[in-house]
């Protein structure tokens, strides 16, 4: 028996063909906007052959994901949820669709430049094998859009998703939202944005809720951005182009959660925000793992039940692609999916292959530019 209905038929290899040449244009166009921000300089040089080697030294597993990606029955890719550019989600569903599943949405880093759905695959992956539907979000990237159109497409994916994944088998009384890095902070934002606006306008006049969500999952991200901007500009994200991507620096408290959650103005609803679980590597140098610890201090001083699980010596890459192509136990991907079954049977692990051979994987970890 299956539970929803159907989705509709993937789309043909001409349609994804021709979808990705149009992307592939609109990427190429805003690459050259984008470097007209940075301009040519030597830390930027010097990241993007990082960036290259670090792609070459994981393409073993970035060939086999894509290869899932494109190939599997339970990917549907690109299912539209606003009229917006970059409008779309990836749907991850079980082979098997028996009863109501729980759900994650899951929203991608990438610097709030270079984020796309794809990049979730592999977690999502990992999830569906537990018997979890997921959808991994995309969203506009700068310089097509600034902070506030980011924020208002997690929005606008997060209703699509609350409303619509019954009819794709999900269970509405099991919600969890997951960000990764900028994505945990877009989904933070999206959260305190909803909250506020459901205690104005009340619950019947809002799309959807925060309370909706059963918790969310905020993995390596950067909750205050007035603390990260020099920091990001030492890093090689130049503080005028953050400024530009955050529209200027007079907004940088309105979208950092950690000090939103701080003020007075915010107390009558913050008990509409869902518990959260905080995941961080100890050795993490793109988002020091001081800011996740800072956030639930805020969190926690304020009222909102907040978990957090810092991982010694791991990077910023290691907790969300190094280590699961390193396959076997995937510690983080246990622990999220042991807060999904909280009071329930977990299904049974699945023995993740290797997907990268461990010197490739060290290789990437020393010349990863994150």
């Amino acid at each position: 028996m299956i539970v929803g209905t159907p989705i509709e038929q993937q789309p043909s290899f001409k349609a994804d063909f021709q979808h990705a040449a149009s992307e592939t244009y609109l990427i190429t166009q805003l690459s050259f906007k984008l470097l007209s921000y940075l301009g040519v300089g030597y830390r930027w040089v010097c990241k993007l052959m990082a960036l290259g080697l670090y792609a070459l030294f994981l393409m073993p597993g970035f060939i086999q994901i894509g290869w899932y990606y494109f190939t599997s029955p339970c990917v549907h890719r690109s299912i539209v949820y606003g009229d917006q550019p970059r409008n779309r989600l990836d749907l991850y569903l079980p082979e098997i669709l028996d009863k109501p599943k729980p759900a994650v949405a899951f929203v991608t880093g990438g610097a709030w430049i270079i984020g796309y759905k794809a990049w979730g695959s592999l977690l999502a992956k990992r999830l569906v094998e537990r018997d979890v539907i997921v959808a991994c979000i995309d969203y506009r990237n700068f310089p097509q859009g600034t902070i506030s159109d980011m924020v208002e497409d997690v929005g606008n994916a997060l209703s699509f998703f609350c409303n619509n994944i019954a009819s794709f088998g999900g269970d509405p009384n099991r919600l969890f939202l997951a960000g990764q890095s900028a994505g945990a902070h877009l989904s933070s934002c999206a959260l305190i944005i909803q909250a506020k606006k459901q205690k104005l306008n009340g619950r019947s006049r809002v799309m959807w809720t925060p309370s909706q969500f059963k918790m969310f999952f905020g993995i390596s991200g950067g909750y205050n951005l007035l603390e990260l901007v020099d920091h990001f500009h030492q890093r090689g994200l130049y503080k005028s182009i953050f400024l530009s991507v955050m529209e200027g620096e007079e907004s940088l408290p309105r979208f950092s959660p950690e000090l939103v959650v701080k003020r007075k103005d915010f107390q009558p609803w913050i008990h509409l925000l869902p518990p959260a679980m905080l995941f961080h590597g100890t050795a993490d140098y793109s988002i020091p793992y001081h800011a996740t610890v800072r956030f639930a201090d805020s969190l926690r001083a304020a009222g909102v039940k907040v978990t957090t699980k810092l991982f010694p010596h791991k990077t910023h890459t290691d907790l969300f692609l190094q280590d699961p192509m390193r396959g076997g136990r995937d510690e983080l991907l246990e622990h999220i999916v042991a807060l999904i079954y909280e009071g329930e049977d977990v299904p049974e692990s699945v023995v993740s292959e290797q997907l990268v051979p461990e010197i490739l994987l060290q290789l990437a970890r020393l010349v990863s530019p994150f």
